[in-house]
């Protein structure tokens, strides 16, 4: 099955294009990173993935269902998110066990009744992750980068089938995201990982995992393709339009930054 389909999407609003011509897809075993400055448009196409905006034009398909002909409230629950905006919607006072079990219901707080089995499972899941240590730790009291992991096992919870981390690093000390990425490197050696789905602005966060780029410019695609085909100095000047210079940066990573600073 398909994981995702974009086909000649195009949204308009106030008379501007804001994506123009989108046509990609991603595959059952390959994880993409979304890649772009500020305003490229990245924002909006986990939007339209969501369900939160609608295409002027075209035609989405995600997990095998077709907008418009389908549940999104349904859909919404086989697709996990993590994003910084998150961090502020819950409670300071709920337990970082209580914040993963929240993930299976979709809600902010637990306000379902709940089987001790659940509670178990999400606390067996942030041991899983190596972050046995939070358990019992009220969230107010947690680090960014440990709400951050708290938020991942959150959407591991349901047991989705695409695990969407937009901008998963921001704000977070050089540690903090490197201990956040090597979890993230984790879950994808999972048997039954989700699809990963990551937008970022630096190349470095791209982990080794992550197969497949889309290279995204003022609204429009500017490449997209497997990482290694991509991640050239051809194809990144012409991207950023100024001078770049890279470097490998950990195990089959990349860094790269403006030219002048090397």
């Amino acid at each position: 099955m398909g994981i995702l389909s974009f086909e000649k999407v195009t949204l308009t609003k106030g008379g501007q294009t804001l994506l123009q011509d989108i046509n990609w897809q991603i595959k059952s075993g390959e994880n993409w990173a979304i890649l772009g400055l500020n305003g490229a448009g990245k924002s909006l196409l986990l939007q339209m993935i969501a369900g939160n905006l609608w295409p002027t034009s075209g035609k989405i398909t995600v997990l095998g269902e077709v907008f418009g002909q389908t549940n999104l409230p349904d859909l919404s629950r086989r697709i996990g998110w993590v994003a910084t905006v998150l961090q502020n919607k819950f409670y300071p006072q709920d337990l970082a066990e209580e914040i993963v079990l929240s993930g299976k219901f979709a809600s902010v707080g637990l306000w379902q009744s709940y089987q001790a089995s659940e509670l178990l499972a999400a606390k067996e899941l942030l041991h899983s992750l190596g972050c046995g240590h939070l358990l019992g730790k009220p969230y107010q009291v947690l680090s960014q980068g440990e709400k951050q992991l708290v938020l991942i096992a959150r959407a591991l919870m349901p047991k989705p089938q695409l695990l969407i981390l937009d901008e998963p690093c921001t704000g977070l000390d050089l540690f903090a995201r490197e201990e956040l990425l090597q979890k993230i490197h984790l879950i994808s050696q999972q048997p039954e990982a989700p699809t990963l789905l990551l937008v970022t602005h630096h190349t470095e966060e791209i982990l080794p995992a992550i197969n497949h780029v889309l290279m995204l410019k003022s609204g429009e695609i500017f490449k997209q393709g497997p990482r290694a085909e991509l991640f050239t100095p051809e194809v990144l000047t012409a991207f950023y339009q100024k001078p770049i210079a890279m470097e490998v940066y950990g195990e089959n990573r990349l860094i790269v930054y403006p030219k002048s600073l090397s």
